[in-house]
């Protein structure tokens, strides 16, 4: 790590980045809370792991938009690690040992693998979860609450993806619609397209607030005047609307919260198990998040990922000490970073800041913002990330560009991002192998004279169109294969043409060879 320095914070961008933490922040606050519930943790836990992953990874970053925090992705393997050791403490040396291996991850450049991943890819990624994001968020924005909040930040439902495209029809027909979650998100909604209406962006005032902070100041107004003017109209907590931060009386009480690891359970084999999965899955959700916010960044800076993973590891190993869950870098909050118009890590750190604060000072005033003001942000967000605009750019990259792209957006969709990924890799491989296997040979002829011509590396996937190409050679004619442009020639290469020419003395084939080599380098 001695060639990558930490990088310093810049204050120059404090009046985008400022506003960007809050909007972030209001995002991340009831996901920290619903990831932690969905997990079988504390809740306190999961506004740990915002905290930790919000100041301490941020601190430590190799990217400058990216956003760590709890992911939605690892749930599942927390609830069932918690339930298979038996105690939430043993789970938290488990926590430690995934950032101690993160740490060594980073240390052999291991992250660099994300480099591999074809655009194409990220940007169908980047689409389902903005797809999902919106399917997901239709039923909060009419008050139907069949999900819990956390469920928006997951880009995948597994067995039950059905539900994505059932429940806002749900929605639709259910007769437990509030009319006051619908008004707060359509008047959140407008004035967020409002704020990026070019007129309004010439206001040098409005350019550093964001629209998405506005939205949630007014939103929240309106739903106190609802008590007041439109009682049932009023979205309470009690119902499941409005964000819920636990209250604490005290310092001491926050102290009273912290759990800490079993130190007993570092020996065991069954923790460490735990830990090399975190340690597996974590990685890779975070070098897939970063190169995904490179290829949203507006200044198109490049991450050192290697540096993410670094940062990643410290914060997990922190959390687990502290308490906390797990933390990766988060696709919807990095995104919402970005959107709102943050420059760098200085975004992220005040939204890590805020949610410290916000559990010691001002956290029953936080739990007066209704969840249908964070739904009208998430939907702009996933509007950005999966529109037509987009579909129609990949579209014009061509077929070897869109079916990828396409593929993985379907894949994540109907099954998680690290499965929908990793088909799209395999469709992407399929196009490029296919792309390479027709343009590596060339065979052209003149009466009795052939050409066989390597027009770039040859390897074994080459080697069935390069049999086809030598059966069409006649019995008589003279054989030139020309290896100029051919760097490397496989050995099946070699063993193909050695049989060839064995079979060419019978009948009556010469050839000859021009900057060709074979296995044992003879030309």
């Amino acid at each position: 790590m001695r060639n990558h320095p930490i990088p310093a914070l810049s204050f120059a961008h404090a009046s985008k980045d400022l506003p960007a933490g809050v909007v972030v922040f209001l995002v991340a606050l009831p996901l920290c809370l619903g990831i932690a519930l969905a997990s079988g943790a504390p809740l306190f836990a999961g506004v740990l792991g915002g905290i930790v992953g919000g100041i301490v990874v941020t601190l430590f970053s190799g990217s400058e938009l990216s956003v760590s925090g709890p992911a939605a992705g690892l749930a599942s393997i927390v609830a069932a690690a918690i339930t298979s050791l038996g105690s939430f403490p043993a789970f938290l040396a488990a926590v430690v040992i995934a950032g101690v291996l993160q740490i060594i991850v980073a240390a052999v450049r291991a992250g660099s693998l994300g480099s591999f991943i074809p655009h194409s890819v990220i940007k169908g990624m980047l689409a389902a979860i903005g797809l999902t994001i919106i399917l997901k968020q239709l039923p909060h924005a009419v008050g139907y609450d069949r999900q819990g909040f956390m469920d928006d930040e997951v880009a995948f439902a597994g067995s039950e993806w059905i539900n994505i495209f059932l429940d806002p029809v749900r929605a639709l027909q259910s007769d437990i619609l509030q009319p006051g979650a619908v008004l707060i998100t359509c008047v959140c909604l407008a004035i967020m397209l409002a704020w990026e209406l070019p007129r309004v962006q010439q206001l040098p005032w409005m350019r550093t607030i964001p629209g998405a902070l506005v939205s949630v100041l007014i939103g929240t107004t309106m739903n106190s005047l609802f008590s007041m003017f439109v009682p049932h109209w009023q979205l309470t907590g009690a119902a499941g609307h409005l964000v819920s931060l636990p209250v604490f009386s005290s310092i001491a009480d926050i102290g009273n919260q912290l759990v800490f690891p079993d130190m007993h359970a570092f020996g065991r084999m069954d923790v460490w198990i735990v830990g090399i999965t975190i340690t597996a899955i974590a990685s890779i959700e975070s070098v897939l998040s970063v190169e995904a916010v490179d290829k949203m960044d507006p200044r198109k800076r490049i991450s050192n990922v290697n540096r993410e993973l670094f940062a990643q590891g410290i914060g997990n190993a922190l959390s687990g000490l502290i308490g906390g869950i797990p933390v990766t870098s988060v696709i919807v909050r990095s995104s919402a970073n970005v959107y709102a118009g943050g420059v760098t890590r200085l975004s992220s750190l005040v939204h890590g800041i805020l949610l410290l604060l916000a559990v010691i000072l001002i956290p029953l005033l936080l739990n007066m913002i209704p969840l249908a003001c964070l739904t009208s942000v998430l939907l702009i967000v996933g509007y950005k990330l999966s529109s037509f605009k987009i579909l129609r750019s990949m579209w014009k990259e061509g077929l070897p560009q869109f079916i990828p792209f396409i593929v993985t957006l379907v894949a994540i969709v109907a099954t998680d991002i690290l499965v929908g990924v990793g088909i799209g890799l395999i469709v992407s491989v399929f196009y490029v192998v296919r792309s390479y296997h027709r343009r590596s040979i060339t065979l052209v002829h003149d009466e009795i004279n052939w050409l066989l011509r390597f027009n770039k590396d040859m390897t074994f996937i080459q080697n069935l169109m390069l049999k086809d190409c030598l059966v069409e050679i006649p019995d008589g004619a003279h054989l030139i294969i020309d290896g100029t442009t051919a760097l490397y020639i496989d050995h099946d290469i070699y063993e193909t043409i050695s049989d060839f020419t064995e079979l060419a003395k019978h009948r009556n084939i010469t050839v000859t060879y021009h900057n060709y080599f074979d296995k044992h380098g003879r030309a």
